[in-house]
């Protein structure tokens, strides 16, 4: 029986006489792919796995465990839908964002380099307690953010594309009247047009001295030499899950500016996140099999 749909990993449970083929997106695709219907792509694999989708025939839909999908969307052929992992990476970039806050917070970096030379040295730090946080991009993962900053007592301000005055929720254009109030600023934007470039010179320049910028969205969304002036001189501070360009070039000077915290973007690729992306596939094969209607469709 030819593939009906492409797994990335072999423990998806898949309905009951739906022939499988397995693509975990390192070396070469399985053969004989030309009836497949369902691709779910390999998550984290790099440019490779997308290439596929042109490449099978019978496909009709294209399973996304990334929440942003903004580079897929122009491969689709005409009339395959694209659904996204959303929800997925919600408690494990929420996580991760709140490790930055504390890291820069609590300047961790200085405390893990006193440790390699076995210095005992003491002195008290800033808090996340009582920091007045803005929020920017205030979907799904904003809302996971907000709740464990609420849980720290923070003070939080959302933001996000439109202003919703009903859910307390600010448009991105009050930016200018909001970045001047902010200890603590948290980009969880997408790259799109409207985003690019949207924390630039201007804005970084009307945060308080000593605020901290951290992005776990795209990295497009900050001018990074803008970014690199601003940390460099020691006004601002930086947590960075993404960045512009990314990878980060290993003599980029950021990588080495006190005050600015980076990794690679890992955010959303806890372990909490493979269970769930395994049971999220299952049960769109599930649906995509009975004929109903599948979830986080994006496009068309």
């Amino acid at each position: 029986m030819s593939a009906r749909v492409l797994l990335p990993w072999t423990d998806i449970e898949v309905p009951e006489g739906i022939a499988a083929a397995y693509y975990d997106g390192a070396g070469s695709p399985p053969d004989d792919l030309d009836q497949v219907e369902f691709y779910v792509l390999p998550y984290d694999r790099g440019p490779e796995p997308p290439k596929l989708i042109k490449e099978l025939p019978s496909l009709r839909v294209v399973q996304s465990l990334s929440a942003g999908v903004e580079a897929l969307v122009p491969l689709l052929p005409a009339g395959v839908r694209l659904a996204n992992g959303r929800g997925l990476h919600d408690l494990s970039v929420a996580e991760h964002a709140l490790a930055l806050i504390h890291a820069a917070q609590r300047d961790l970096p200085r405390w893990f380099a006193q440790q390699t030379r076995g210095e005992w040295v003491r002195e008290h730090t800033r808090s996340l307690a009582d920091s007045r946080v803005l929020l920017v991009g205030y979907g799904a993962i904003g809302q996971a953010i907000e709740r464990q900053l609420v849980a720290a007592e923070a003070v939080v301000t959302r933001v996000a594309s439109r202003a919703r005055p009903d859910a307390g929720v600010h448009g991105v254009g009050e930016l200018a009247e909001l970045l001047p109030q902010a200890d603590i600023v948290v980009l969880i934007l997408p790259d799109t047009p409207a985003t690019r470039g949207l924390i630039g010179a201007e804005q970084l320049a009307a945060l308080p001295d000593d605020a901290l910028l951290v992005n776990v969205g795209r990295g497009t969304a900050v001018d990074t030499d803008a970014l690199l002036a601003e940390t460099r001189s020691g006004r601002l501070r930086a947590g960075l899950d993404v960045v512009d360009p990314e990878p980060l070039p290993a003599d980029h000077p950021l990588w080495t500016v006190p005050g600015v915290v980076i990794t690679p973007h890992i955010a959303g690729g806890s372990a909490s996140f493979y269970p769930r992306a395994k049971k999220l596939a299952a049960e769109q094969l599930r649906r995509y099999v009975r004929g109903e209607e599948l979830l986080n469709v994006v496009a068309p």
